[in-house]
């Protein structure tokens, strides 16, 4: 049986975990922890999201998956989740907060015992995100698209491509205009 890339306070007692931080043998992966030596890939930050997440229905979403496909150097909290509208559960909203939303089986990838949306959908669904005034983006929800194309998992013209095919889907022109404002105008 292969080993777990990952430690958790299921292993160890916390305490122990974060001496190990200090003393330079471990490092923090979102609520786990890791050994200096291990590459920080999606399927080591997907496996420590898995184990935060209290149900296996969960998809992890916006900046969480930003965070899981390299886009955040940090995971948010509460943890950011969507569900299909049919499903139904409890979270605890200090740990997790959950969206009912339309999710089609090609916009959620499984990675270590985790489903994450892809990455185009999660830069689109960044995009379309509610901002903190009118047309304004939240400055997080920013970091992580650009998080997103700097780590090379989706491109700009990906993500006008996809836009595009939105149609007339609630808050696509602004997130076409936030995309454009990020990266600047389309190519010719």
């Amino acid at each position: 049986m292969p080993r777990s890339r990952l430690l958790t306070t299921d292993d160890w007692p916390e305490a122990e975990l974060r001496a190990a931080v200090l003393a330079g043998e471990l490092v923090p992966v979102g609520p786990c922890w890791a050994s200096p030596a291990e590459p920080q890939d999606p399927a080591l930050r997907a496996a420590a999201a898995a184990w935060a997440l209290p149900d296996v229905r969960l998809v992890a979403a916006h900046r969480t998956a930003a965070w899981v496909w390299g886009g955040l150097s940090r995971p948010p909290l509460p943890h950011e989740c969507v569900v299909p509208s049919h499903v139904r559960l409890r979270v605890d909203p200090a740990t997790v907060r959950v969206r009912e939303v339309a999710l089609p089986h090609e916009d959620v990838r499984a990675l270590a015992g985790l489903r994450v949306t892809t990455p185009p959908r999660t830069a689109i669904d960044l995009l379309r995100a509610p901002g903190p005034t009118a047309g304004r983006m939240h400055p997080a929800d920013e970091d992580a698209v650009q998080g997103l194309v700097g780590a090379g998992v989706v491109g700009t013209d990906e993500l006008r491509r996809a836009l595009g095919a939105l149609g007339v889907v609630p808050m696509v022109r602004q997130a076409e205009r936030r995309l454009t404002a990020l990266f600047g105008s389309e190519p010719s």
